[in-house]
């Protein structure tokens, strides 16, 4: 049996990240900033199985988009970090988000982001998506930079105090 499908740069990005949950343990972990299994397990708004949030983190590490490290602070956990492919899904993720938007029936709490996020456009996604790197891969922002993040879950936060 072949390894993939065919191929068509679409299929195989289907093949990894087109089943039920993976981009959704991956919008956690980016705009959540869920890093251990126990917050991804807990915070998910969606609800995941135990069992399936192993699965796909364990799919995650092994197709290359997440990596797994012991977690300092706690000897018994570890710490989930996106690696540079995952984080090149922003404009992705930011452009889904803007389509569900507009297209189904989404709440004004979990919309508010992806609407921020599309407003924002390629300018706003390549600050956010340099301090994703800072996050998860130590590198660096440049100084001085708005944190994308604290502003995404300040947005959230207001809509939440509004319900």
């Amino acid at each position: 049996m072949a390894e993939h499908r065919s191929g068509c740069p679409i299929n195989l990005s289907v093949e990894v990240l087109g089943d039920r949950w993976s981009l959704v343990v991956i919008r956690d972990i980016m705009f959540g900033n869920r890093r251990h299994f126990r917050e991804l397990l807990t915070g998910s708004e969606e609800g995941i199985a135990s069992n399936i949030l192993a699965d796909r983190l364990h799919r995650l590490v092994a197709r290359g988009l997440v990596s797994r490290s012991p977690d300092p602070a706690h000897r018994q956990k570890v710490v989930y970090s996106l690696t540079e492919p995952a984080i090149q899904l922003v404009p992705v993720m930011a452009h889904l988000g803007a389509w569900g938007r507009r297209h189904l029936p989404v709440t004004r709490e979990l919309a508010v982001r992806a609407e921020l996020l599309e407003r924002g456009g390629p300018e706003l996604w390549e600050r956010f998506m340099d301090e994703l790197r800072e996050q998860h891969l130590g590198t660096p922002r440049p100084p001085g930079t708005e944190s994308v993040f604290a502003r995404l879950r300040a947005a959230y936060e207001a809509e939440l105090a509004r319900e």
